[in-house]
């Protein structure tokens, strides 16, 4: 009895602070695709794929591959790259009505990976708050919203985060509460607050340049840093 009880308790021990896997080097078993292209055309060419461990954003048709589950306080690891000219690819956390905005984009909060802007915040349909918004986010107050036609950019705190076209950056995405925060390559690029969400999707873009992600990981929450 006692040996059951140790070994119970050993593997509720082993199991706490594990998450789930979110791209497992293999397939897109856990995702799922929305390309508004394919209403009209199933057949065009596919907008993601795996290749060689590593998933691949094509950059076209353009649209999103979306998490089939939904996550709330996490750390997400991401490491990615431009193969070719480096251009724009996101990657979307608190996702949750498809095709919000512009017939395409989820609901969410999407932090930037357009090369030379990694880090931004951009707001679709949800909104985020950060210290100096006067400064950060051009434009009147009543437009600081993530409606279409309004203010939806929050530039990064940083320049020149990212690495050369071609080598292999990082991003940590630290999702707490109502709180968002992202490094590029160890640098604190963005800290926002005061979130309109708090859990949903993680997403990830196709939009218009070839993008390669060879890790795509959820870690637990830490401390806050």
């Amino acid at each position: 009895m006692k040996i059951a009880l140790s070994l119970a308790l050993l593997a509720l021990l082993t199991s706490c602070g594990s998450m789930p896997i979110l791209f497992n080097g293999q397939d897109l078993s856990n995702w799922h695709t929305d390309i508004p292209s394919d209403d009209e055309n199933p057949d065009l060419k596919r907008s993601f794929s795996v290749q060689q461990g590593m998933l691949i954003s094509h950059g076209s048709p353009q649209g999103h591959l979306i998490s089939n589950e939904s996550y709330r306080d996490y750390k997400l690891c991401i490491e990615w790259r431009w193969p070719a000219k480096p251009g724009n690819c996101g990657v979307l956390v608190h996702a949750s009505t498809p095709r919000e905005l512009y017939g395409m984009f989820p609901r969410s909060i999407e932090c930037q990976l357009h090369v030379n802007n990694a880090g931004d915040f951009w707001c679709i349909g949800e909104n985020v708050s950060v210290p100096n918004m006067e400064k950060r986010r051009r434009g009147p107050k009543e437009k600081w919203t993530g409606k279409q036609g309004d203010e939806r950019r929050i530039k990064n705190l940083t320049e020149g985060s990212e690495l050369a076209p071609g080598e292999w950056n990082t991003m940590e995405i630290e999702c707490r509460g109502s709180s968002i925060d992202i490094w590029v390559n160890g640098e604190h690029v963005n800290d926002g607050f005061d979130c309109t969400a708090d859990h949903g999707q993680i997403a990830i873009q196709a939009e218009g340049a070839p993008c390669e992600f060879r890790r795509l990981e959820l870690l637990p929450l830490g401390p806050k840093r």
